[in-house]
């Protein structure tokens, strides 16, 4: 039950930092995307189910305020956190290459899902002018601030990973 609480505590406020604080940080007019971080970490550092349902509800937070299609970015989200999920196998504590290379190359995916499904169906074609102006500096901005939130998230798990392992043991086992 703490988990759930903690990451829908999670969700929101990393919901409430992208659509407030960091629009006001922006580079360029592009702003770091803070729940593809949240969704990607999850699902690397707990799996694909839970990296499915926290992209679900990051994806959903931003439907619900800023979609003109009702479950779009869940689903992009979510696809997102499952397929981070793969990964789970692969990673290591204390490496931060693998979750900034899954975060770059879930940011690319994503802001070329994005494109292809909202712009290119416009018949907006100019996609280098938005490969270079957009997608790129915000996959370079989102790996960046990667650093410093992939580590905060860790030790969040970290912490609930050993409260949930305090609690599975027995009783008079406990300290």
């Amino acid at each position: 039950m703490r988990r759930k609480i903690t990451l829908a505590v999670l969700i929101l406020v990393t919901f409430l930092l992208q659509t407030t604080v960091f629009q006001f940080l922006s580079i360029a007019s592009v702003t770091p995307n803070l729940l593809l971080i949240l969704t990607s970490s999850f699902g690397l550092m707990r799996g694909k189910k839970e990296g499915l349902w926290v992209g679900f509800f990051c994806g959903l937070a931003i439907d619900l305020l800023y979609g003109n299609l009702f479950g779009f970015y869940a689903l992009l989200y979510m696809y997102m956190g499952y397929i981070s999920g793969f990964f789970y196998k692969v990673f290591y504590d204390e490496d931060i290459k693998v979750p900034m290379v899954l975060i770059a190359a879930s940011d690319l995916v994503y802001s070329l899902l994005v494109y292809v499904l909202q712009f290119l169906l416009r018949v907006r074609l100019d996609f280098p002018a938005y490969l270079r102006h957009i997608i790129l500096p915000e996959m370079v901005y989102t790996m960046v601030l990667s650093l410093i939130v992939y580590r905060l998230l860790f030790k969040i798990n970290q912490k609930l990973t050993e409260y949930e392992m305090e609690g599975q043991q027995s009783p008079w086992l406990r300290r």
